[in-house]
């Protein structure tokens, strides 16, 4: 059993479980959200808010740092954790959905948003596209199979990204949990070039693990007397084994990450492929880009057989309600996605008791595999658990936004005074909109992390 991950409980209903992942930085009980913290930092909350709100782990983002403040400097600083003070447990992406994201057909999606994200009254489209994981895109000059070239979107200056290069970054930025360098193919892609961008993610992931074990070698042996350790050649970095007992440097784990686009044939070839490389965790990427939520959703069912009973799976980029009800049902122990935090800047914020996403008649009836009654089909076709608070309709309300909720913003202040906060445009009112979403979002795994444990998912 690896020290990193155990799992706790297994339901009889389904392939949900419960589980603990151990870091440096404390213990995460999994399913969990992962709250996104792009550029080290939960956008409009302090850290000591952050843990307030009992947020259990973060996900910060390579490019961005890399780009801005720079790796360096934050290593200098002791680290991410010290140097934005989330002291939680961290994971970092590895830039990859950042750096292709103009690779294909940019100028279409510069239009062509999402599907996978519904449209509320009051929130334009625009502002629900499928780039669920950063808001700037970088300035793309070059992809081989060594890497990508790109420009600063800050300063211009030319930065490369190799799956080495990655890896040194996120390690020098130090978060616990490290993610593979991959490509992340759009929606939509043809199965000739999404199987070339997965045939090179898997190419990246075996140098991932070949640096990882280099830098086991070289922490584990002193240096020659004013000189640097040797380089490992190819064939003695193959040799050395990656299993899920080891860490990449100083207890920081790798996820290998799983692509293939919209093509049943590629993401179980992937899956097959990415788990067998017995990296400590594994992730499920290339996921809500665009495509409907019929084929996101078959993206995980695809893989779900392939994926491991003793590591934990991550979920990339996906993070509405009624997409974690369901997709949890197949093993999936974190999902992480801007959306809490980026629909609260927005004045969108989640009011549950309008419809208990958790009953026999909401998304858990899909999530068991039971139709919905005649009367409901319609019923999931918007988010029934968001309200737009700039809507005239709440100026004079002085009921909370959820009065069965117990965050700070529920506790203290009515829907009428958000309404004022937002429409002064008052920095206060995105505070308190990012507060009650991810309590909201941490409650409801709480009550997940139940339901699994009493087998109802």
């Amino acid at each position: 059993m690896s020290s990193f991950f155990e799992v706790s409980h297994r339901s009889s209903r389904s392939k949900a479980r419960l589980g603990e992942i151990r870091t440096d930085h404390g213990v995460i009980k999994t399913p969990s959200f992962v709250a996104v913290g792009t550029k080290g930092t939960v956008k409009t909350l302090t850290p000591k808010l952050v843990r307030e709100i009992k947020t259990q782990v973060a996900f910060v983002n390579t490019y961005h740092l890399v780009t801005h403040p720079g790796a360096d400097i934050i290593e200098k600083a002791g680290g991410i954790h010290n140097y934005s003070k989330l002291n939680m447990p961290l994971m970092s992406d590895s830039g990859g959905f950042q750096v292709f994201s103009l690779a294909q057909n940019n100028k279409a999606r510069q239009h062509n948003f999402s599907h996978t994200s519904f449209i509320q009254p009051g929130v334009k489209q625009s502002q629900r596209k499928a780039d669920v994981r950063g808001e700037e895109e970088p300035l793309l000059v070059k992809i081989t199979e060594d890497g990508v070239k790109f420009r600063s979107i800050y300063d211009g200056q030319l930065i490369e990204f190799t799956p080495e290069k990655s890896m040194e970054y996120q390690l020098k930025i130090g978060a616990d949990v490290n993610m593979a360098f991959d490509e992340c193919t759009y929606y939509p892609a043809t199965h000739e070039y999404a199987e070339k961008a997965m045939k090179r993610t898997h190419q990246w992931l075996k140098r991932c693990i070949q640096f990882g074990a280099q830098q086991r070698v070289i922490s584990s042996t002193s240096p020659p007397k004013g000189g640097s350790p040797k380089s490992l050649t190819q064939k003695q970095l193959s040799s050395l084994p990656f299993t899920n007992h080891q860490s990449l440097s100083a207890n920081r784990y790798l996820y290998g990450v799983i692509q293939g686009a919209t093509f049943e044939d590629l993401r179980k070839k992937s899956a097959e492929f990415v788990v067998s490389q017995n990296t400590p965790g594994v992730a499920i990427g290339g996921v809500s880009v665009g495509e409907t939520k019929k084929e996101m959703r078959d993206q995980v069912r695809w893989v779900a057989d392939y994926l491991p009973k003793d590591r934990p799976v991550h979920l990339l980029g996906v993070g509405q309600i009624d997409d974690i009800v369901d997709l949890v049902k197949y093993g999936i122990d974190t999902f992480d996605c801007v959306e809490p935090t980026r629909l609260a800047r927005m004045g969108v914020l989640y009011e549950v008791r309008k419809q208990n996403f958790l009953s026999q008649r909401g998304p858990l009836r899909q999530a068991q595999g039971k139709p919905y009654p005649e009367s409901e089909k319609n019923l999931f076709s918007s988010p029934p658990y968001e309200i737009d608070i700039t809507q005239s309709i709440y100026k004079n309300n002085l009921e909370p936004v959820d009065v069965n909720c117990d965050c700070y913003t529920c506790s203290n202040f009515a829907k009428s005074y958000l309404h004022h906060l937002f429409k002064q445009r008052e920095i206060l009112g995105y505070t308190l909109a990012t507060i009650h979403n991810l309590w909201t979002m941490e409650r409801l795994f709480e009550k997940i992390r139940e339901m699994i444990g009493n087998n109802l998912i």
